[in-house]
């Protein structure tokens, strides 16, 4: 390597170790201005602390001394300032002249301790010295703090009493309590005047206090008592006469008020509105406002409950004649049911369910039969109040109701069994007369032949008729087969109505058919042939098959037979 780049290399060093060491200095530097900072900071504290003007206020405390206890105070406190300023500062200024010898000698691992120790003596020696001065400032400062209160007391004591004295006739008896309290309050004035001669400053405090407690419930006093006199004295005895005149009228006109215990509620009202009218005679009115409110609510609660009363009592009353008329219509239905249940049984066959739902109606009847007696005997031996009665009665009314109902339904289960039973009658001559109408029609027209399948259901609907007299004649009567065979023996003779009608129709038209042709006869061979074969089916009774071969035969030459033989028949 060469001398050139060892040179350049050793420059480069030195370089370095000068800039190390110039940043270092200047580190040193910054923090020895911080510490010489920190410690300027503690030394203005300490002499704030020195300064403070305790000795100056112990001057004025020393020129009031008027009695052993306050300078028995004086020197307590003049021997705390000793200690605070002879020994504590002196503490801290060695503290401080210790910390500027650290700074001086570079000897920064040990500052922080050092301040944090020096700060923490400072705050307690200053905390004494405040706390010092407070003690002494109360006593120094105490006249003027005082007598401003006291300023303040007394006008709001001049208000109260020119109130009091503007409107005396409204506190009734209890104005000399309230001329005591006032004579009360002028006295501990004078015990003010008296603690402050003789700078008692200790006893000022208490007399202030006393005084601000006093006119406050003065103030409570000059606000409340009138209410509470008129309250006690006039409203409520009036309502507690007006109560008793309305019950004892009321009971004299029928009413049971029982329930209401009035006679000793009244007596207990008037007591407890004694006691509190004693109360606030001595001026000690805690919860006596709320206690008198909370009688005179429940006063005229019982006006309310007497007017509920004489509604209840019409309510009742015209109740109970509308109940009365519907329980003895419903009990003669249902009397004269049971009375009539054994033909009723025999008559119809009734099913269980039916039974059990008329028995059922009859014992809630029978029930409530009895709780209706059983009220009616309560209101006669005046057990009940009418509110009580109307109560009973709206719900004996709802169950008379429901019981309604359902004995409507069970009538028309019984109703409907005779009506269908009428019915079955009348349907059954109905259904005779048609299946006669029907025989007279098959004699009138007199037919060659008259089909097998006609008899048939002659003979079946014949049957379905016989089966509904025999239903008819049954003891009991199952109404629900009845209404079968009604149907059944209907369905049956609407069949042979029809099938009559049919036979009788069609016959007709092939008959009317033949004779129409025959005027073709000698004009066609095959018109011959063909009506030959319809005469020989019409005599046999196959009426359709010689309509059918007519119509067809007769086409060959007149193709509008169709529609002659429907209008002949009247369906053109």
């Amino acid at each position: 390597m060469s001398s050139g780049l060892w040179l350049l290399i050793g420059t480069f060093f030195v370089i370095a170790v000068v800039l190390i060491i110039v940043v270092l200095n200047l580190i040193q530097r910054q923090k020895r201005k911080e510490f010489e900072k920190e410690v300027q900071e503690l030394d203005k504290e300490k002499n704030v602390i020195a300064s403070t003007p305790v000795m100056a206020e112990l001057s004025k405390v020393e020129a009031i001394v008027k009695n052993d206890k306050m300078e028995e105070k004086y020197k307590r406190w003049q021997k705390r300032f000793e200690e605070i300023k002879n020994n504590r500062i002196t503490k801290l200024t060695d503290m401080i002249v210790d910390l500027e010898l650290s700074v001086s000698m570079k000897d920064y691992k040990t500052m922080r301790l050092k301040l944090a120790k020096t700060e923490m003596e400072i705050y307690k020696v200053k905390t004494s010295a405040d706390h010092l001065l407070g003690e002494i400032q109360e006593i120094t400062v105490s006249e003027e703090k005082y007598r401003s209160i006291i300023t303040k007391l007394k006008a709001k004591y001049r208000e109260l009493n020119s109130k009091y004295q503007d409107h005396k006739s409204d506190y009734d008896e209890i104005q000399d309590a309230i001329d005591l309290q006032f004579e009360n309050i002028e006295r501990r004035f004078a015990d003010f005047e008296e603690v402050m001669e003789n700078n008692e400053y200790n006893e000022v405090v208490h007399v202030v206090k006393a005084l601000d407690t006093m006119i406050d419930h003065m103030s409570i006093v000059i606000d409340e008592v009138p209410n509470l006199v008129l309250l006690g004295k006039q409203l409520i005895p009036k309502r507690i006469e007006e109560i008793t005149s309305t019950y004892e009228t009321m009971v004299k006109d029928g009413y049971v008020l029982d329930y209401l215990n009035i006679p000793y509620n009244m007596e207990e009202a008037l007591k407890n509105v004694k006691e509190i009218i004693d109360r606030v005679k001595v001026l000690n009115l805690e919860e006596c406002m709320f206690e008198l409110k909370t009688m005179l609510d429940y006063l005229d609660s019982l006006f309310h409950d007497f007017e509920k009363e004489k509604l209840s009592r019409k309510l009742y009353e015209e109740n109970a004649l509308d109940f009365d008329r519907k329980l003895k219509k419903i009990n003669k239905i249902v009397s004269d049911i049971y009375e009539q249940m054994d033909d009723i049984k025999n008559m119809y066959d009734l099913s269980d369910d039916d039974i059990k739902d008329m028995e059922d109606v009859r014992m809630r009847l029978l029930a409530l039969n009895k709780s209706y007696q059983e009220l009616l005997e309560q209101k006669e031996k005046k057990q009940l109040s009418f509110t009580k009665l109307a109560s009973e009665l709206e719900v004996m009314s709802n169950l008379l109701k429901q019981l309604e109902e359902d004995l409507d339904q069970s009538l028309k289960s019984l109703g409907s069994m005779y009506d269908d039973e009428v019915r079955a009658r009348e349907q059954l001559n109905e259904i005779q007369e048609l299946l006669k109408e029907c025989k007279l029609r098959i004699r009138s027209y007199k037919l060659p032949i008259i089909t097998n399948n006609y008899f048939v259901e002659l003979a079946e609907a014949n049957e379905a008729i016989l089966e509904i007299i025999k239903e008819l004649e049954k003891k009991p009567i199952v109404i629900k087969v009845l209404n079968t065979r009604v149907d059944t023996a209907r369905d049956l003779v609407l069949k042979l109505y029809h099938t009559t009608n049919e036979m009788i129709k069609t016959a007709q038209l092939a008959e009317r058919a033949i004779v129409y042709g025959n005027r073709y006869r000698s004009n066609m061979e095959e018109i011959d042939r063909g009506l030959t074969n319809a005469e020989m089916l019409f005599y046999k009774g196959n009426y359709k098959g010689a309509l059918e071969t007519s119509i067809n035969t007769i086409d060959l030459i007149d193709s509008e037979i169709h529609e002659k033989l429907l209008n002949f028949y009247g369906e053109g």
